[in-house]
């Protein structure tokens, strides 16, 4: 049985965790012990950057928060890694579909 055979579709009901990065720091162990409540964390992002969009822990885009019937949403601004040129199987990086 061949992978062109039956195509990728197989996949299409796997579950994946999709994560939105909103920043990261890093503390001292003695500084997380003293948060309480109304502690500020400051993280490495500006507020007018785009967030990073991960899949199983890695980036796949970039994106902004909107509100949606009261509720954080998130649209899709970028997505990373993909070449317009690129043929499909060449995206998805399997190996022995190149062509030479």
């Amino acid at each position: 049985m061949s992978i062109h055979s039956r195509g990728l579709d197989f996949l299409r009901d796997v579950d994946v965790r999709l994560s939105v990065e909103l920043g990261r720091t890093q503390m001292k162990l003695k500084d997380v012990l003293a948060l309480g409540p109304e502690s500020l964390v400051m993280l490495d992002r500006m507020t007018d950057e785009l967030l990073d969009v991960l899949v199983n822990g890695k980036p796949i885009a970039k994106g902004e928060v909107v509100s949606h019937n009261g509720r954080f949403g998130l649209r899709i601004v970028e997505m990373l890694g993909v070449e317009e040129t690129a043929a499909p199987d060449d995206a998805l990086g399997l190996p022995g579909e190149s062509d030479s």
